[in-house]
């Protein structure tokens, strides 16, 4: 990937994710390496999601950072 995940946005993580798992759905003759390269990014696409929403979340809910 290109871009480095902690700079892209959440939308932008979120639909790179989105892509990257129809690619692991979609495909049938994947080469194990190519699978597992896929299965990683989406991995880590999902994580950085997962900490931004983390990060966001006193934003909205009024709650104290830890």
């Amino acid at each position: 990937m290109e871009k480095e995940n902690k700079q892209l946005s959440y939308d932008e993580a979120i639909r790179r994710a989105e892509t990257v798992i129809a690619q692991l759905e979609a495909a049938e003759a994947l080469s194990m390496d190519d699978y597992q390269r896929l299965a990683s990014e989406a991995t880590t696409l999902l994580r950085h999601c997962k900490e931004e929403i983390e990060r966001l979340q006193p934003a909205y809910t009024g709650q104290q950072t830890r």
